[in-house]
């Protein structure tokens, strides 16, 4: 009976006489109510879905929140400075594979390492296996690692890290964008200064802490007068509750050795924290 209430008097008086007045049966009557009954319900669900939709509509024009790029800057600037407070020392091994002009299937040389890093001190390197162009392994994968060994030394690594002290940086529009799983705030960065291990490119940070997830761009000072355009990509992956490189690549090119591909694998990470710091 509920229903009935929703329906004009008249309609429903003029829906009476006319079953009453056909043949005078029951189920005449009974028909036509049904009748009138199932019409006001389909208005009544029209009705309903045109006000669901008037709403949808209204939320998807909704514009989306913009992330402020000075508190995504500086979240980013956080995450840097909290893992250097907590981070005390790290292992892990490293896998170098190096490639020559267009063949990304059989490396030229390989050379295995365990890194072992200490904060205020700096990073060693031990050679665990090497094999492949004893050429490319002196010039090339060994004046890579000597190099790592220097920037990571103390007064220099803190010149090396993706802040806004060293780089200039701009939130690109489009909001939170999907990478690895993870919802990252993207950023172009641009360094206050020329090095050969500074990039201009494409900064990834997590959206929820800051912390890196990806790097790739171009390094903004050659090592080299002899060598072209170095190419890097660095993407890094959360391991208890800070930002670890997991896989890298650098590419380039020379007078001397043509296009040279470096892949790098990261593994078997063994963290020590300061006390409380999770």
């Amino acid at each position: 009976m509920g229903t009935l209430t929703f329906l004009p008097f008249a309609e429903l008086s003029h829906a009476l006489r006319r079953a009453s007045t056909a043949t005078g049966k029951k189920h005449n009557l009974n028909k036509s109510m049904s009748e009138i009954m199932s019409c006001r319900r389909i208005q009544t669900m029209r009705a309903v879905v045109a006000v669901l939709l008037l709403i949808a509509s209204g939320a998807a024009a909704a514009p989306a929140q913009t992330p402020d790029q000075t508190a995504v800057i500086h979240s980013i600037d956080a995450a840097v400075a909290v893992r250097f407070e907590n981070l005390l020392s790290f292992t892990d091994v490293e896998h170098y594979s190096v490639y020559r002009g267009g063949d990304e299937t059989h490396p030229v040389a390989e050379m295995t390492v365990r890194d072992a890093y200490t904060k205020g001190v700096g990073k060693e390197y031990t050679v665990l296996s090497e094999s492949g162009s004893g050429i490319v392994l002196r010039f090339g994968l060994k004046p890579l690692i000597e190099n790592e060994k220097t920037i990571n030394l103390p007064g220099n690594v803190e010149k090396s890290w993706f802040t806004s002290a060293n780089y200039e940086m701009k939130l690109k529009p489009g909001g939170i964008e999907k990478l690895n799983g993870r919802d990252c705030y993207v950023l172009t960065i641009q360094p206050k200064a020329e090095a050969s291990n500074l990039v201009i490119g494409t900064l990834w940070a997590d959206a929820t802490d800051g912390s890196l997830v990806q790097i790739q761009g171009v390094a903004s000072k050659s090592p080299s007068a002899f060598a072209g355009a170095t190419h890097m990509m660095r993407q890094y992956a959360n391991i208890d509750g800070f930002a670890m490189a997991m896989h890298a690549r650098a590419e380039s090119s020379s007078m001397l050795f043509g296009r040279t591909v470096v892949i790098i694998d990261y593994s078997d990470y063994h963290l020590q924290l300061k006390e409380n710091s999770r």
